[in-house]
């Protein structure tokens, strides 16, 4: 189980630092106006998201089953705090395929968005980390 544990938490460190930089790096494609940049951006954002971010995502995932899983699923069943947290975990996949989608906007030149927009957008993560974090060590409910 510890193992299960430990490669959850470092896939899911993996997962949130592209989670992090992903629309960071949104903020300054949306700003860039030569095409040496855009280019360098697209290529940066390809890569962080299909190398790092997705199968950080996913192997967080598999192993937070497996960690769960492992202990014993009935364990957790009347645990509030563990629903939430799935709930914001969710929300998180969501929030992840919504990075799909604006990435294939930068892709093909049609981003609608200012900067300031991706500079808001990059706090998501920060603020679902917290709770996902505070439910997972504080079980609160």
């Amino acid at each position: 189980m510890l193992w299960f544990k430990s490669l959850h938490l470092i896939f899911m460190v993996t997962w949130f630092a592209g989670l992090f930089y992903l629309p960071r790096l949104f903020v300054y494609h949306a700003m860039s106006d030569d095409q040496i940049s855009i280019d360098r951006f697209k290529i940066m954002e390809r890569k962080l998201f299909y190398g790092i971010m997705t199968p950080g995502g996913i192997l967080t995932i598999i192993f937070g089953f497996c960690t769960l899983f492992s202990v014993g699923i009935a364990a957790y069943s009347g645990q509030i705090w563990l629903h939430i947290k799935l709930i914001f975990i969710l929300l998180l996949i969501a929030y992840h395929i919504y990075c799909w989608f604006l990435l294939q906007d930068f892709k093909h030149d049609i981003n609608k968005r200012s900067h300031v927009w991706y500079r808001w957008f990059n706090e998501v993560p920060v603020l679902m980390l917290v709770a996902i974090i505070l439910l997972a060590v504080v079980r609160p409910f």
